[in-house]
């Protein structure tokens, strides 16, 4: 399977994202839903965003090993924040379970005026094996 990270001159480089990824040729893609801080029970597992974003990227890790996949299968994730939390506690959380070695996705980063009560942060994400 044929996956490029583009990141052209003329642009910032980061080490914490891609600006694009190509997928050259069929490939199974998953499609992740929104998911948040929510333990298997369907309960929040804190009140700080740095939890809750810690328990996104679990049940994220949990949908791609079901599948035979793994984080750094994924090509883009989206990020929606409640406006008011430092986005700092998510980006640690991402750092723990992210494999430097590993090219970054595409990222988008949304603030956000309110989720579901009790949510600060949903992450969706787009996964090429």
């Amino acid at each position: 399977m044929g996956v490029r990270h583009i990141n052209p001159e003329g642009l910032h480089r980061s080490p914490a994202f891609s600006h694009a990824v190509v997928v050259e040729q069929p490939a199974k893609t998953i499609y992740i839903g929104g998911q948040n801080g929510v333990d298997a029970d369907g309960e929040i597992v804190g009140p700080t965003l740095g939890e809750q974003s810690a328990q996104a990227f679990r049940n994220l890790q949990t949908i791609l090993r079901s599948e035979g996949a793994s984080l750094s299968d994924i090509v883009h994730w989206r990020i929606a924040v409640v406006d008011g939390h430092s986005f700092d506690e998510g980006v640690a959380a991402f750092q723990q379970v992210w494999n430097r070695a590993d090219p970054p996705p595409a990222i988008t980063v949304h603030v956000v005026a309110g989720l579901s009560p009790g949510f600060l942060v949903e992450i969706d994400a787009v996964a090429v094996i």
